[in-house]
């Protein structure tokens, strides 16, 4: 098996990661660095998020084999990690428990989060709810208007959203106005980052607890296959990237399991309207850490696309652009029309509504099960439901739905005019 101890002592994958803070933030960064150390191996602690995850999440959440879909298909079964079913709906809820369970350890009542499909602000409200902490939750205000459904979610759960106007008004600019309130509330207030981006030590700490995803299937996918089998690919959408990492990390050691992310290929990647950091990249520092981020020659971050809010985003997590670097893992692209095309053919084989990120994922398991033998097995992470996307998808396919954007006199990204 491939030895691997990533990151460094001081986050480094590789040459990405690090921490690239001012100095205003320092302070919060140590104190974090400190708090995670000291509670990440702590008996009480893991027992108390194990006992979260089982009886609050649901957790373990089930492998599915869509046969159905495979059959169809040819070639390779395709499995199913079903993460849509945890509570909210999505992976998220598996990090942000683990992030909140440090906040009331360090005495922080007030938590913050900026969200781009709305996912993780909404397990971030509930669990704010759960824990009598205060919440506030930044948004895009293009994602506002792309995922109205999770944001009254919020406000039912009592989180104050705050819409942020500034730049491209999506998860870019809602993790800046987090930041700014971060610099300025740092004595009472924990930042919650929903993936494995930010400074160190939080992309290593949002892939240890999302990690459970990945460990679980080291046990499911043998009892489907047959004892000693694993899957021949792990599939997983990729926009910050903490799906992925959570069910890549526990395979990293494995050679044999291919590894493969993909990314928001929007309207193609060489339109110029996607989110395909990895493939259209370049290495730069983007909200606290070295990474692969989308920007021009002089350095200024360029607007990304695609009608996926949750994958609407510059940068991708620095262990990604690690293991795109060593080789360990690949990336490819899937265009908004695959992703739509994808979403709807899961719906009408298996009867799963998905999210539009994890369509992304479905798409390219759909292109590669037939290059595969009937033998062979490719499991997809399925990090989301679909319900916040049906309003969005009705507006892109023209279905008969009314309570969809356009109803109130929106746009939404991909719309045919």
């Amino acid at each position: 098996m491939l030895q691997y101890d990533q990151p460094d002592t001081r986050g480094h994958f590789g040459p990405y990661g690090g921490s690239f803070v001012s100095e205003t933030l320092t302070h919060a960064i140590d104190e974090l660095r400190a708090a995670y150390a000291r509670y990440q191996n702590d008996p009480d602690f893991i027992a108390e998020f194990r006992s979260e995850l089982a009886h609050y999440v649901g957790r373990p959440s089930p492998v599915y084999h869509a046969a159905r879909m495979s059959r169809e298909l040819g070639g390779a079964q395709i499995y199913l990690k079903r993460e849509d079913l945890n509570h909210t709906g999505a992976h998220k809820i598996n990090n942000v428990i683990g992030q909140a369970m440090l906040a009331r350890r360090m005495g922080k009542p007030r938590i913050i989060a900026e969200t781009g499909a709305g996912q993780h602000g909404v397990a971030t409200a509930t669990i704010c709810a759960r824990y009598g902490l205060e919440c506030v939750v930044y948004m895009g205000a293009e994602d506002v208007k792309r995922q109205s459904p999770n944001v009254y979610r919020m406000q039912l759960l009592g989180a104050r959203v705050v819409p942020v106007e500034s730049g491209s008004r999506t998860l870019k600019d809602a993790l800046n106005e987090a930041m700014r309130d971060w610099v300025a509330n740092v004595d009472n207030t924990f930042y919650i980052i929903g993936t494995v981006a930010g400074p160190h030590p939080y992309p290593m700490m949002v892939r240890d607890f999302q990690s459970v995803i990945g460990t679980e299937c080291l046990t499911q996918m043998p009892e489907l296959l047959g004892p000693g089998r694993q899957p021949d690919a792990v599939v997983a959408c990729v926009g910050g990237g903490s799906n992925a990492m959570g069910i890549f990390y526990p395979y990293i050691a494995h050679e044999a399991v291919q590894l493969i992310g993909v990314e928001a290929a929007g309207q193609g990647l060489d339109s110029g309207k996607h989110s395909a950091s990895l493939e259209r990249g370049s290495p730069g520092v983007l909200h606290g850490n070295r990474t692969y981020i989308l920007q021009d020659e002089n350095g200024q971050i360029t607007e990304t696309h695609s009608i996926s809010a949750g994958l609407d985003y510059p940068g991708v997590g620095p262990e990604h652009a690690w293991l795109q670097d060593t080789g360990r893992a690949r990336y490819v692209g899937i265009t908004d029309d695959e992703a739509l095309a994808a979403f709807h053919h899961l719906c009408r084989t298996e009867g799963i509504i998905p999210a539009l990120e994890s369509s992304h994922a479905v798409a390219y398991a759909m292109q590669l099960a037939p290059t595969m033998a009937p033998g062979q097995a490719i499991l997809v992470n399925l990090s989301g439901r679909g319900d916040k996307d049906i309003g969005t998808v009705a507006d892109l396919a023209g279905g008969e739905y009314f309570d969809r954007p356009s109803q109130q006199g929106a746009t939404v990204k991909g719309a045919r005019a």
